[in-house]
């Protein structure tokens, strides 16, 4: 992985997802041994869209190893209001940074910025596109729950059409394989033909598209809520029309298994009750520390600088 840009999971193999899912659950269990991990290196994070947790995820999670930041958060704050190019923005970057994480509103965009840097890109979500270190986060806190992240009954509730949560998360697990989706979602909000796609063309995977989440919460064993994106509609009115469809309260939770996981990539709006939280099986803030994680665990690699005590740790693992 080393120098390497993670545009898509596409770009890593399953053997290196699950070594970084390894690398993780090290890093959570010795903070100290890996505090000094990437000493010396700077990371830009260039957001180009509004971010609370994936950016400062990101940072804290180079923080957390030794390392410094710099960057922005909004395009407003960019050359891009002078007319540069992400091109140009990252070949001057590149020159200043060990890696770049890149968040923009436009598909493609992670992409473009990986041809044009010297270092390597993580893309940080590129429209309604790719999200790939959500997804990360989203595997590590499955596995938390459930020891795997196969052999499992998985819903995902809410925009399934701009949730690019989601369309990262369903073509991940396709890779890993044995899984079965419930999409649950109205109409106009339904997944992709793309993803759905991917499924199909995943022996040892489903899928079934209904509408009502009450009906179908007790088959699962995780409920993936999104929110209602107002920033990818053009119609405000179809999304006050729509952003309401689907409310995780106590009364729907009830009628789901005792230990099915609530994940959600964040932020909420009032798709989940706060009275959810307190629930055990509310798993949404696990995922927010899994994500700081999974990402110290990504940019560890990419620079090839290795976790102190993790090659030993990884050996008794597989001894074990």
């Amino acid at each position: 992985m080393v120098g390497r840009s993670v545009i898509t999971l596409d770009d890593l193999s399953i053997a290196q997802i699950r070594e970084l899912l390894d690398k993780a659950r090290y890093i959570d269990a010795h903070r100290t041994q890996v505090a000094h991990t990437c000493d010396g290196r700077v990371l830009a994070t260039l957001f180009y869209e509004p971010s609370t947790r994936t950016r400062l995820s990101f940072e804290t999670a180079m923080l957390r190893l030794g390392g410094k930041v710099i960057g922005f958060a909004g395009a407003q704050l960019a050359s891009v209001t002078k007319g540069e190019s992400i091109a140009d923005t990252l070949k001057t970057v590149s020159n200043y940074v060990d890696v770049v994480a890149i968040r923009h509103p436009k598909e493609g965009a992670a992409l473009v910025a990986a041809d044009a840097a010297c270092v390597p890109v993580i893309n940080a979500g590129d429209g309604g596109h790719m999200h790939p270190t959500q997804t990360l986060a989203d595997l590590a806190t499955l596995r938390s729950r459930f020891g795997r992240v196969n052999h499992l009954t998985i819903g995902l509730c809410g925009d399934l059409t701009f949730g690019r949560t989601v369309h990262s998360l369903i073509e991940t697990l396709c890779r890993f394989g044995d899984v079965r989706f419930v999409l649950i979602s109205p109409k106009e909000l339904r997944t992709p033909q793309y993803v759905l796609n991917r499924i199909n063309a995943t022996d040892s995977c489903s899928y079934v598209e209904v509408s009502d989440l009450s009906e179908v919460i007790g088959d699962l064993d995780a409920l993936y809520m999104t929110r209602v994106q107002k920033e990818r509609f053009f119609n405000e009115d179809d999304y006050l029309r729509l952003r309401d469809t689907y409310i995780l309260d106590e009364a729907k939770l009830a009628k789901a298994k005792p230990d099915m996981a609530v994940l959600h990539p964040l932020p909420r709006v009032n798709e989940i009750a706060k009275e959810v939280d307190d629930d055990p099986r509310a798993a949404y803030f696990e995922q927010v520390r899994n994500g700081m994680l999974m990402r110290m665990a990504l940019e560890s690699s990419v620079l090839g600088d290795e976790l102190p005590g993790f090659d030993a740790y990884e050996n008794k693992e597989v001894m074990a």
